[in-house]
């Protein structure tokens, strides 16, 4: 059966798993917000940990439509500001996690190449290796700086690793519920419409407690600070042969990322298809104003941008898309003609410092957000939504970054 187009366009993989049509429950224990590798890792931890206690998960759309299963499938230890206080080792604790789960994940960690340009390279990351494998025409030679810890995962079989696992444990999964409200009380309770993205039947659903894990989406609710939702590009490629790959430096098949801007990244694939990712809409200038200048009209309101409204085949996207490509094949020889086979774009929520929002909300101790992984979300919001599963269940505290 072909697979449904999408205005963000259409990833590599795919998410093989629908839980079974079901309306939402009047009163739960813990209501997820959110069915992506936070709001899934969460639900299968809390029932994991507390079997007697109902856990619903509330999608607005169906699982893998977000940034879980649009992400280039990168993971990397830390978070995008670096080592948190208290955080740990987060791949370390991403492998026990996906382990405990039986999760296939696809999960290798050969490491992951940093990219610097001459330039940059040599005066801020130590001198260049004479024998970087990759060396790269991108505004200046890009070469390895340094191997830093990392590899790729499948996102698709994640999401859906992560959905079953949940669903086992006891956990209901419910697609289609858009939370529109919250009222803030003792219990609170959220008023949601459910049913086709969202639409036809509404209801109220009393919680004890409540986890936002909406990410880029439905930030009124979160009521975060100085916070930006964008998309990020991505594209594949038609597969490669084996000389072609050790031609371009990549024969290790490590990942990479580059450590100065114009940003780059990518992955390999199982077929030897290549991911590059790179660029962001809207443009950046928006959120560098809001973070550079406290006095924009829009500082500290939690801007509201609607990202459905941009489409991969026209307008800002499909120009930022053609600059994706254009870069891509001017890398190396060897990509000067390589055929482009998918593009996509996944959101993302970009946060003031770079660091997670991982807190209680400002209206209720018993409502908790978690969100903001700034591009480091693939192992970093699965090993945090179980930390927010302890930190419901009363056996943890939270974190103080935010």
């Amino acid at each position: 059966m072909p697979r449904k187009t999408h205005p963000w366009g259409v990833p590599p993989w795919t998410v093989d798993f629908r839980p079974a049509p079901a309306a939402p429950p009047d009163h739960v224990d813990f209501a997820i917000v959110g069915g992506g590798f936070t709001g899934l890792s969460a639900a299968a931890w809390l029932r994991k940990l507390a079997p007697n206690r109902s856990v619903v998960v509330l999608e607005s759309a169906s699982l893998g439509e977000g940034a879980s299963g649009r992400t280039g499938g990168l993971a990397l230890a830390e978070t995008a500001s670096g080592q948190l206080p208290g955080l740990g080792d987060v791949l370390a604790g991403y492998k026990k996690i996906l382990r405990a789960l039986r999760i296939d994940s696809r999960l290798e960690l050969p490491g992951v190449f940093e990219l610097g340009r001459s330039a940059l390279a040599t005066e801020g990351s130590g001198p260049v290796s004479k024998n970087s494998p990759i060396c790269w025409n991108d505004s200046g030679d890009l070469k390895v700086v340094r191997i830093v810890p990392g590899g790729p995962i499948d996102p698709g079989k994640v999401v859906a690793g992560l959905a079953r696992a949940a669903e086992g444990a006891g956990a209901q999964i419910v697609e289609h519920v858009h939370v529109h409200a919250i009222d803030f009380a003792s219990s609170p309770r959220l008023r949601v419409r459910f049913g086709f993205r969202g639409r036809g039947h509404q209801a109220e659903i009393r919680a004890e407690q409540i986890l936002l894990a909406t990410n880029a989406f439905s930030l009124e609710l979160l009521e975060a600070q100085a916070v930006q939702p964008k998309l990020t590009l991505a594209v594949a490629t038609a597969p490669l042969t084996a000389a072609q790959l050790k031609a371009i430096g990549l024969s290790s098949r490590r990942p990479f990322y580059t450590v100065d801007l114009p940003y780059l990244w990518g992955r390999l694939l199982d077929s030897n298809s290549i991911v590059f990712g790179a660029g962001l809409v809207p443009a950046p200038a928006s959120f560098d104003a809001l973070f550079r200048n406290p006095a924009s009209p829009r500082a500290g309101k939690g801007p509201s941008v609607d990202l459905y409204r941009f489409d991969v085949r026209k307008g800002e996207a499909a120009e930022r898309f053609d600059w994706l490509e254009g870069r891509v094949r001017n890398l190396h020889p060897v990509l000067k003609h390589v055929r482009i086979t998918h593009r996509w774009a996944g959101p993302i929520l970009i946060t003031a410092g770079m660091r997670p929002i991982f807190r209680r909300h400002p209206r209720s101790k018993n409502v908790m957000i978690l969100a903001g992984y700034n591009g480091h979300g693939v192992a970093l919001s699965v090993y945090l939504g179980k930390w927010a599963a302890e930190a419901l269940l009363g056996l943890r505290s939270l974190p103080s970054w935010s």
